[in-house]
């Protein structure tokens, strides 16, 4: 049996009907910019996040910095940020003109380190972009804490954790169709109960301009287009299901391989498991055995985000060191809603073979 790492047609097929009636609409409407069906996905995504406000936006990279901005982040600012995560993270952060500054990330979560968050901390630090990586919320207490007392807004990476209630302050949402809500292109948004924050964003996503029209602010674009917002729409009220059913496979996988030859992830009531991460010191081989069987695996993230040459100068020597350690090692396995459970069964016969 050959186990694909991920089968987006199979999402697609499930929903075909639902799919095709959205974009049937859009093409009725005309109106292939803004209009109802982003404002329509807008109000749906805030309430199933539990904020006041989406703000719909290019790309998951472009919510981090419209984000940053409209919550005041600019040129000269220090933001910090995890090691481990994309480089989309830091791209969005240095887009602000913004400093991105890496911190360690904790060994057993894999998310921000409030310690090394803390000892990054200097007198130009204005936020924290804290990621919630693989579908794992971080410490949203422990960086609460710290941002109060240093007086940091908080902007969450939330690409990777759909389903997450309860923004702390900003979070930004990628649609990239891998995420567990995927339009079929590019899209993100950025969630805030902030009525300042949500304008602000507003603006920055339309060259600036005002509800009158009047550009206030020098800016770019970046807005999500009705064909994505309907897409979204369409699959929004899976949402929950899907979860639970990456929850359901995560449980297997994590029972099956209790005391194997890989560390399962810590179990976490909140996760959302958008990816299911093991960890091995032998994970090349180990990667190369499971395709021989059939098995396909991916690494999420080979390279932490200063040993990319283009980031090179946000390296920290000797302050990274799990994340460092943990690129080396992590192995991502197939896991989506519509993976069946004898392909999960066979991925697991691999592993312990």
């Amino acid at each position: 049996m050959t186990v694909p790492f991920l089968d987006l047609r199979r999402e697609t097929a499930e929903l075909e009907a639902e799919l095709r009636e959205a974009l049937e609409r859009v093409l009725a409407t005309g109106r292939f910019v803004g209009g109802d069906e982003v404002d329509a996905f807008e109000s749906e995504f805030a309430r199933a996040c539990g904020a006041k406000h989406a703000v719909g936006v290019g790309s998951g990279t472009d919510a981090i910095t419209i984000a940053l901005v409209a919550a005041g982040i600019g040129p000269g600012d220090e933001v910090i940020t995890a090691a481990n995560t994309c480089v989309a993270t830091a791209a969005g952060i240095a887009s602000t003109g913004a400093i991105p500054v890496l911190a360690d990330v904790d060994a057993r979560t894999l998310t921000l380190s409030v310690e090394s968050a803390a000892e990054a901390v200097g007198p130009r630090t204005r936020a924290l972009v804290p990621v919630h990586l693989y579908g794992r919320r971080a410490d949203m207490a422990g960086l609460g804490g710290l941002a109060r007392d240093h007086g940091l807004r908080i902007v969450e990476d939330a690409a990777q954790s759909h389903g997450m209630r309860d923004v702390h302050d900003v979070a930004a949402f990628s649609f990239y169709p891998t995420k567990n809500l995927g339009a079929i292109g590019d899209g993100g948004a950025v969630v805030t109960s902030d009525d300042a924050v949500a304008s602000a964003a507003r603006r920055r996503r339309d060259y600036g301009r005002n509800a009158e029209g009047v550009s206030v602010a020098r800016a770019g674009q970046s807005r999500l287009d009705p064909v994505q917002a309907a897409t979204l729409r369409a699959k929004l009220p899976s949402l929950r299901r899907w979860n639970d059913r990456r929850r359901e496979l995560a449980a297997f996988y994590s029972n099956a391989l209790a005391g194997g030859p890989v560390r399962p992830p810590d179990h976490d009531a909140s996760h959302v498991y958008h990816l299911y991460v093991v960890r091995s010191r032998g994970r090349d081989a180990l990667r190369e055995r499971l395709l021989r069987r059939g098995v396909e695996t991916l690494v999420h993230y080979p390279q932490a985000v200063h040993q990319h040459p283009a980031w090179s100068e946000l390296a920290r020597p000797g302050r990274l060191g799990a994340s460092e350690a943990a690129v080396d090692q992590v192995l991502s396995l197939p896991l989506y809603p519509q993976l069946s459970d004898d392909e999960a069964e066979a991925v697991v016969e691999a592993l312990l073979a």
